[in-house]
């Protein structure tokens, strides 16, 4: 099979995108001499810069703008042999139709893509108990591509490397460990817990940890009065960088804490010490979403029996002490 250009289409989050990539670094193995295309949303662009195995890049929210004819000229200028639906959107999968794409992979468990994919694949995200990187693998079947790489094995073909200075006014320190506190994740996760992030603050700070904050602004004003910000050498970076300030301050650093975030995702694949804090609860738990990378650590609690409620209720109950663990394994 001869495959000069491939387009991977996948409009949703940060962190989604961060479990799509080994994928794509799995299709330049396979394609060495293929242009890799990446559709995606605007404010994922800085993410997909940093991936070394992504040629060119569509962007989706530019694309909306224009009408349908000009959609499909602009994807069929790009005159890629396959386009690989890996977030279903029904508009792009009618627009690779039309621009003639010879092969056109998508879940057969969307109706448009019996009509728009050559090449419907059967599975379904929800009802397995694989990774959803692990899940992004089914798609390639279609390329000749069987195999489903192991958790390990995922994280080799990242190709994730980030540079340049870190923002102006941060000021880290040379000899402390440091490590950031990502308390919200903008309702995508359940989270831990502000009063739990105040605790473990005060935990690590005696220790000799050096932590720094993060977050968006409209997630500082949620949590404005908590004590995080009122320690003595806390660094507040909270509304303050852009998304490529904030992956260089995660490279400079030796941990960070989260949920099931973005962040979370580019520290693992970064190789810094990723600890995660999830949910049990199906399909939002660890076993699906957990982060990728070979320094990663997910704390969880489970109880048989529980109910959904009860799965998210328990992950305040994980302790300040389990993190700093570790942080120090």
């Amino acid at each position: 099979m001869e495959i000069k250009k491939i387009i991977i289409s996948r409009t949703d989050s940060i962190g989604d995108v961060m479990l799509t990539l080994p994928m794509v670094g799995y299709l330049r193995k396979t394609f060495p001499t293929a242009t890799l295309v990446f559709l995606g949303r605007t404010y994922t662009l800085p993410v997909l810069k940093c991936c070394h195995h992504i040629d060119e890049f569509i962007d989706y929210d530019e694309l909306q703008k224009l009408d349908r004819d000009q959609q499909v000229e602009e994807i069929k200028k790009q005159k890629a042999d396959v386009f690989i639906h890996v977030f279903p959107r029904k508009d792009l999968a009618h627009i690779a139709r039309k621009a003639e794409i010879k092969y056109r992979i998508g879940t057969s468990h969307r109706f448009y893509h019996w009509i728009s994919c050559t090449h419907p694949v059967a599975f379904s995200r929800k009802n397995s108990d694989l990774h959803e990187a692990q899940l992004n693998f089914k798609l390639l079947a279609p390329l000749g591509i069987m195999l489903i790489p192991s958790i390990q094995e995922l994280a080799e073909y990242y190709g994730f490397v980030v540079g340049g200075e870190l923002s102006k006014g941060l000021v880290l320190s040379v000899t402390k460990k440091k490590v950031i506190l990502h308390p919200k994740s903008q309702g995508s996760a359940v989270e831990w817990g502000i009063k739990n992030f105040e605790l473990l603050a005060e935990l690590l700070l005696k220790k000799g940890f050096q932590i720094i904050i993060t977050g968006t602004a409209k997630e500082k004003e949620a949590i404005a009065t908590s004590s995080l910000f009122k320690h003595p050498g806390v660094i507040d970076a909270m509304g303050k960088l852009s998304l490529d300030e904030l992956m260089v301050l995660i490279d400079h650093c030796d941990a960070l804490v989260a949920a099931s975030t973005g962040p979370l995702h580019i520290a693992a694949a970064l190789g810094k010490r990723a600890i995660g804090i999830y949910s049990e609860r199906k399909p939002i738990y660890p076993g699906r979403w957990a982060p990728i990378g070979k320094n990663v650590i997910v704390l969880s609690k489970n109880k048989v029996g529980a109910t959904d409620d009860e799965l998210d209720a328990l992950v305040k109950e994980i302790g300040q002490e389990e993190v700093l663990k570790a942080l120090q394994e």
